[in-house]
């Protein structure tokens, strides 16, 4: 059976254990079996079908915001976005004006969230992660950036926890303060607006941390995503959300800038858009065979630098070790969707988060087991979503074209793409806003002598 005619579920098979675990029905009616129709005559083939009936209306189709329904158990959430997730606020920042073409995103979470991570490929630009581990004491997060810059972005989170600090949020150190918590992955984008000097602060931090919101998300070419392509074409972020049972929720958020492609050989189509669940990418196409030319693929990426980061997100309780587990099990949801995944040339990062209260689920419980496998099946679901709505979402700069540019008959049929690219609020870093950020920054002088 072909990629674009095979059956999807309008619930997936961990949403289904979830309901399992939790005493929920999943007789007919309440998991429908849907057929993609069959290929229009002018040769391409449909990807995504529409949502069934019983998807419920008000259930974020394409990410529309509708808050008059409840949740439906399989679907995605009110904005199809990480801050569908209760305790998630998203902010981004970026410049595309030349020498410019970077960005940061931060992930706020306003009460600190048990987090974990697993990096995975060889070149990772990270911070703080050695303190998510299991082994180590450090309570949780109170944000996560996902930026641009590389190394030197990593800098970028110094204006994130100033504005932390400044609100009285971080780990309490009694009359001396609070020490804010953000660990960071960067990307590697240096040079890609024309100068490597041109490259985040901690004001773009600052700024993105200011910019944070509950809302919608843009997605495409914005925040850490500005500069990112996935093998050699223009990518950006990306983000998506489901709905499980007993009021769980899990999303994530994805800056793809992948060594491999997230572009299958054989027919041009998305690796992993049988993926879509509702009609989030209702109209989507395989390209035309006039469009598609697999032997000119372009090669994995011209500057052999790299690294693809997310964070993926539940309201579930979740022990430390289970948030870890939980960034594990997602990169299989890297793996679906980019191939080739983890190279040397790739500082593939993924954290957990869980903003959940009450007693945690716990790996090694096995009253918990259903119910972690499912959102961890979840995760990898939510994020390979993520990255498909990240290459569908970009939209060409410079020299790098994206995929709906590339194959136009694969995404004519998408209205629901300009939204996902004007969604939220994304402000452009100008030099005004790093003067106002840099005054916010300012520290107590060194003494004269």
């Amino acid at each position: 059976m072909s990629r674009s005619t095979r059956i999807s579920l309008s619930i997936p098979i961990a949403v289904a254990a979830l309901l399992l675990a939790a005493g929920c029905s999943t007789a007919p009616g309440s998991a429908t079996a849907v057929v993609a129709p069959a290929a229009p005559a002018d040769g391409g083939a449909v990807v995504a079908a529409a949502a069934p009936a019983n998807a419920a209306a008000g259930n974020a189709a394409a990410g529309t915001p509708s808050s008059s329904n409840p949740p439906t158990a399989g679907q995605p959430g009110r904005y199809d976005a990480v801050t569908d997730v209760p305790g998630v606020r998203v902010g981004q920042v970026q410049s595309a004006r030349a020498p410019y073409l970077t960005g940061t995103t931060v992930v706020y979470f306003p009460a600190m969230s048990v987090a974990g991570v697993d990096q995975r490929g060889g070149a990772p630009a990270t911070k703080e992660t050695d303190l998510l581990s299991p082994l180590n004491s450090n309570p949780g997060v109170n944000a996560i950036q996902l930026g641009g810059s590389s190394m030197y972005g990593l800098g970028a989170t110094d204006g994130v926890i100033r504005w932390l600090e400044d609100r009285g949020e971080g780990v309490p150190l009694g009359p001396t303060g609070v020490a804010p918590i953000v660990p960071a992955a960067d990307i590697y984008d240096l040079g890609r607006g024309g100068n490597i000097k041109a490259r985040t602060t901690a004001e773009w931090g600052y700024l993105a941390a200011q910019a944070t919101s509950a809302g919608p998300v843009r997605q495409g070419v914005v925040g850490g995503g500005t500069g990112a392509s996935s093998g050699g074409r223009k990518s950006g972020v990306g983000t998506a959300s489901v709905y499980l049972a007993n009021g769980y929720w899990v999303g994530a958020i994805v800056v793809v800038n992948s060594a491999g492609s997230a572009v299958d050989p054989t027919d041009c189509s998305l690796l992993a858009a049988h993926l879509g669940i509702g009609d989030e990418f209702a109209g989507l196409r395989t390209p035309t065979a006039a469009e598609c030319h697999p032997t000119a693929a372009p090669a994995m990426n011209s500057d052999n630098l790299n690294t693809t980061i997310a964070v993926v997100v539940t309201n579930a309780p979740l022990e430390k070790a289970a948030a870890q587990r939980l960034s594990g099990n997602a990169h299989d949801g890297l793996a679906r969707a980019i191939s080739p995944i983890h190279t040397l040339a790739d500082g593939d990062t993924v954290f957990g988060v869980s903003t959940g209260t009450g007693t945690p689920l716990a790996n090694n419980n096995p009253a918990d087991g259903s119910k972690l496998n499912a959102i961890y099946g979840a995760g990898a679901d939510v994020l390979s979503r993520a990255v498909v709505k990240a290459l569908l979402s970009a939209t060409s700069v410079g020299n790098r074209t994206s995929y709906c540019d590339t194959y136009p008959s694969a995404c004519a049929q998408m209205p629901q793409l300009q939204q996902w690219r004007t969604a939220g609020d994304a402000p452009e870093v100008t030099q005004k806003a790093i003067d106002r950020a840099h005054k916010k920054l300012a520290v107590l002088p060194v003494p004269k002598r």
